[in-house]
């Protein structure tokens, strides 16, 4: 008999997942508490973090998943187009026939056999359940002394609930955080009508554009080499590199009129935005430190300044949220103290028939990682490779403790699935994209080349798609990513045995 599925969210991840469990034979239901698919993409007003005028931040190659290209040549899709990719995605696998519209998963509870699914009065049995809701819907809201005193007639809210400059055009602004959402939406209030932008950060990341000498920077960034030199490096030289590849695409923060980063780039943290310095350095958005405290429409800052505002938008993270899950489930989690005990954020050995998928947070783009999970979890489920011992899995899970919650970059999230679903491809087989496998993009197209469902014509996409920006166009490497593989290569044999692909 069919083992049936219950994948619970129709965004990007619940998608995946059912496409690849389909692959392996089994029945999946895709349990969607929207009208209808596509997660945070559809932009739904308290469903989705996405407002109209929205593009990506992550480049179109790695804004797919490996079985269909965009239609579109933008190098940075909308949130429409990437909606619409959603819609033929679903087309493409028959997903829309498994998917269940304006359905609340209200309770997951283990069953004698299999798992528990509880929504509207009605409990269905499943053999397994896939997690896809994503860590993306609990907005966090700081404590600021005196926040619920606010009175301007603009409100406070958080980026989550924010849908676009027309409400604040003529109005004094109040942004606060320094990640994406909030760089942002100041850069789009400022050039859309705002009367005064001020930013309010606890610390001055560095900033990358997104596009830098016709080259999309995920490009750079997020390669495979960073995944395996951030294995064997000491993290103060990979620090090193990575902010080398900021300073020389961007400059420093203070260059344009913003305070002056700590020196780590890893202390001070990175975000993609393409118009935020330029707009700092032309004294359209203003930077003050954190606020500490605010007194109707008077905000005073940790610099003791005070300045009257119209309306705050707090772009300052989310928590993990999954209601659902009951009590014995959380408990193995333990996701009530704040933690996700799960070996590579997706399995637990004392929650069989149970998986997640997109529950860690990262920067770079997420539909790559996405699906190397999903193909994890379910040639794992049908038995195309061995499943990772107990053992392992609480090794695993002991080490994620130790270090406790924090952010991963898209290409480490991405070779670690890549190994463990069998897909990562070995670089001596590849001579003639060597330096494009090692340094070019994460497309999803190279973790078809080797492994289950490898494609024929993997190696001439993947050479297309990194060749699009015209940034590896050589197999020979170039002087400094000779001398950053060899160190690489020097300090794996000194005590990791061979090289990984070598």
């Amino acid at each position: 008999m069919t083992a049936r599925v219950a994948v619970i969210g129709a965004g990007p991840g619940g998608l995946v997942a059912a496409r690849w469990l389909l692959s392996q034979g089994f029945e999946p239901t895709i349990f969607e508490q929207g009208p209808t698919l596509g997660g945070q993409w559809t932009a739904l007003p308290g469903r989705s973090g996405v407002w109209p005028g929205m593009h990506t931040n992550s480049s179109r190659i790695v804004t797919a998943f490996s079985d269909l290209p965009h239609h579109s040549d933008l190098v940075f899709p909308s949130g429409r187009d990437v909606l619409d990719y959603l819609h033929r995605y679903a087309a493409m696998f028959d997903l829309e026939t498994r998917l269940r519209c304006d359905t609340r998963v209200e309770g997951v509870t283990r069953a004698d056999r299999g798992w528990l699914v509880s929504h509207g009065g009605v409990q269905e049995t499943f053999d397994r359940v896939v997690v896809a809701t994503g860590r993306f819907h609990a907005p966090t809201l700081p404590y600021v002394r005196g926040l619920d005193s606010f009175s301007g007639d603009a409100g406070v809210i958080t980026s989550y609930e924010y849908r676009g400059p027309s409400s604040y055009r003529g109005k004094r602004i109040l942004v606060a955080g320094c990640a994406v959402s909030a760089l942002e939406i100041a850069t789009e209030l400022a050039a859309r009508g705002a009367e005064r932008v001020v930013i309010t950060q606890r610390r001055q990341r560095y900033v990358l554009p997104k596009f830098v000498a016709g080259v999309p920077s995920d490009h750079r960034m997020f390669t495979r080499y960073g995944a395996l030199a951030n294995e064997v490096l000491a993290p103060a030289e990979v620090d090193r590199q990575l902010k080398e590849i900021v300073i020389e695409s961007a400059g420093n923060p203070e260059q344009y009129g913003a305070p002056r980063p700590a020196e780590s780039l890893f202390a001070a943290g990175v975000t993609l935005s393409q118009n935020y310095l330029p707009a700092v350095a032309e004294g359209s958005i203003k930077v003050r430190p954190w606020l500490e405290s605010v007194d109707g429409t008077t905000v005073t800052f940790g610099d003791g300044h005070d300045e009257d505002f119209d309306g705050i938008v707090f772009g300052t993270g989310f928590e993990l949220s999954l209601p659902f899950l009951d009590n014995d489930v959380r408990t193995t989690l333990d996701l009530d103290a704040g933690g996700f005990d799960a070996d590579r954020y997706t399995f637990h050995p004392d929650l069989p028939g149970l998986a997640f998928v997109g529950m860690w947070d990262q920067s770079g783009g997420y539909f790559v990682p996405l699906e190397l999970q999903a193909r994890w979890i379910a040639y794992t489920w049908g038995g195309v490779i061995e499943a990772p011992s107990e053992a392992d899995q609480r090794v695993s899970i002991a080490a994620g403790r130790a270090v406790g919650p924090r952010k991963t970059r898209m290409n480490l999230a991405a070779v670690t699935f890549a190994r463990a679903a069998g897909v990562e491809p070995s670089l001596e087989n590849w001579p003639e994209l060597f330096r494009a496998l090692l340094f070019g993009p994460l497309a999803p197209s190279c973790f078809r080349l080797e492994g289950p469902d490898a494609l024929v014509e993997a190696p001439a996409r993947f050479a297309s798609e990194v060749a699009a920006f015209g940034a590896i166009t050589s197999h020979h490497l170039t002087d400094r990513e000779l001398s950053y593989w060899s160190s690489v290569q020097n300090e794996w044999m000194n005590g990791h045995g061979p090289v990984p692909g070598k």
